[in-house]
């Protein structure tokens, strides 16, 4: 930010477009799925593959104990959406990007300080909204660590006019008095802008809000209760904090404290989880008594070469292929294990028109689009012929080369995908053609190779298989 912004809107405007722009995007996108009744698991996935640090951070979240108690291994966004729900994903989709968003070694300790108290205070929320019976937890939980997102933003991102109010501070103002006198306005209004201008919608805006109902209120309580720790476990604010849980949970004060106690102890781990590692040292020290001891090391989950991913998305596609078959599940698993399993930066699943004329997309990774309602089409045509249609007569794909295939990147598709060296690869049931799958690097640049192509080869061939036994069993 060269020269800090001077006014509510601009703050909001250099957040959005500067600062953030990758969560202001995943939001949006997000929104946009959910918001659609036609659009599915699928759509989500495809969000999210957009980012493949993304897709790492929430797959890593996803096993972590704290999501999947259960302890089922998940290694594809399709499985993780199955296992744990589209709205629990859409949750920690969020999050995931947010911290991606403002989590650096450069933040100062008052960014990390309001990251510690955000993340305290979503994991009491959580824990809250199961106390109470809420019917969608993760819900609560994001809508508490997103309560103060605007502060979050704030200290991330501010130099002299955060220096400022912590001066004015220093001398004795409150810390809204300071930030009135500095900014002319007092970030809480930062928080509700950028929640409008990211249309985080739901139970985060209400909360956000003037909005006053059961489930604000436990966003309320989480956060009273992460400020009141701070004071000390035996303060009069922590006491006024119990009481109302007594209200919520009918449970004694002493079972109470101990749950609160140990899911401050839960949240460091979280924090370390999302990355937030300096924020978790903060919650240790500021709301964890001086007895309490934890290992400030978080035991990072075992990384997969590619190998060994693909072999345990073909694990996950064997086991798609016993008893009823979901054919969109077996073709998102499968185009994820080659987008994934190989290193692609592009992907496709396009199937066929009943003329088997025209190829339309079903659903895509990696694609930078500007809408999700933003689909590809390409025509299947003898005269002229075009990549799509030679790989079409193919019985095992078509590596394409601009030096080898030239002729067959027609005007449409260098508009449409570019000329780029891919991977397409047709999948056919009773030796009928009825889609294909496309895949590129035309983000990195990074060659293709036959060994590549053959494991490619072997993905489409499980979805062939699949749909084999799906109309055999139909």
């Amino acid at each position: 930010m060269p020269a800090e912004p001077n006014s509510l809107a601009t703050w909001t405007r250099a957040l959005h477009d500067e600062e953030m722009p990758i969560f202001s995007n995943t939001a949006r996108k997000i929104q946009s799925v959910l918001a659609d009744n036609k659009k599915g698991a699928m759509d989500l996935a495809s969000v999210i593959m957009q980012d493949p640090n993304l897709t790492a951070k929430l797959l890593k979240m996803s096993n972590s104990s704290y999501y999947n108690p259960s302890n089922q291994k998940m290694v594809t966004v399709s499985r993780s959406i199955v296992i744990l729900g589209s709205g629990v994903i859409r949750e920690l989709t969020l999050a995931c990007s947010f911290f991606e968003a403002i989590i650096s070694q450069k933040n100062k300790d008052k960014a990390n300080e309001e990251i510690a108290t955000a993340i305290h205070a979503a994991v009491q929320a959580k824990s809250l909204a199961i106390l109470s019976g809420d019917s969608s937890p993760e819900e609560v939980f994001i809508a508490a660590l997103l309560n103060k997102i605007g502060e979050i933003a704030f200290w991330c991102f501010s130099n002299k006019q955060g220096e400022r109010i912590q001066v004015l501070m220093q001398a004795g103002k409150s810390q809204q008095q300071a930030e009135q006198e500095v900014l002319g306005f007092k970030l809480k209004k930062l928080t509700a802008s950028l929640s409008q201008s990211w249309q985080l919608g739901g139970l985060i805006e209400e909360a956000i809000g003037t909005t006053n109902n059961d489930r604000t209120k436990l966003v309320d309580l989480s956060h009273a209760i992460s400020e009141a720790s701070k004071v000390g476990w035996e303060s009069e604010a922590m006491n006024q904090c119990l009481l109302e849980l007594t209200k919520i949970s009918n449970k004694p004060i002493k079972v109470l404290k101990d749950t609160l106690q140990n899911n401050t102890k839960i949240a460091v781990k979280i924090a370390q989880q999302f990355g937030a590692h300096d924020a978790s040292r903060f919650i240790q020290n500021n709301h964890l008594e001086s007895d309490d001891t934890l290992d400030s090391h978080e035991q990072p989950l075992p990384t997969s070469n590619k190998k060994q991913l693909q072999f345990q998305i073909l694990q996950d596609i064997s086991n798609l292929l016993c008893g009823d078959i979901n054919l969109n599940l077996l073709f998102e698993t499968v185009v994820e294990g080659i987008h994934r399993g190989i290193g692609m930066d592009r992907s496709c699943f396009m199937l066929a028109t009943p003329s088997k004329n025209m190829l339309n997309e079903k659903f895509s990774f990696g694609w930078e689009k500007e809408s999700i309602q933003q689909k590809i089409a390409f025509n299947l045509t003898a005269n002229p012929p075009n990549l799509f249609y030679f790989a079409s007569q193919s019985a095992h794909g078509l590596w394409a080369t601009p030096a080898q295939h030239d002729a067959y990147y027609t005007a449409h598709i260098i508009n449409t995908i570019g000329k780029v060296e891919c991977f397409l690869l047709p999948l056919y049931t009773n030796h009928k053609f009825i889609g294909l799958v496309y895949t590129d690097r035309a983000i990195t640049h990074q060659p293709l190779t036959l060994e590549e192509l053959s494991v490619a080869q072997h993905f489409t061939q499980q979805a062939s298989l699949g749909l084999n036994l799906y109309r055999i069993n139909k």
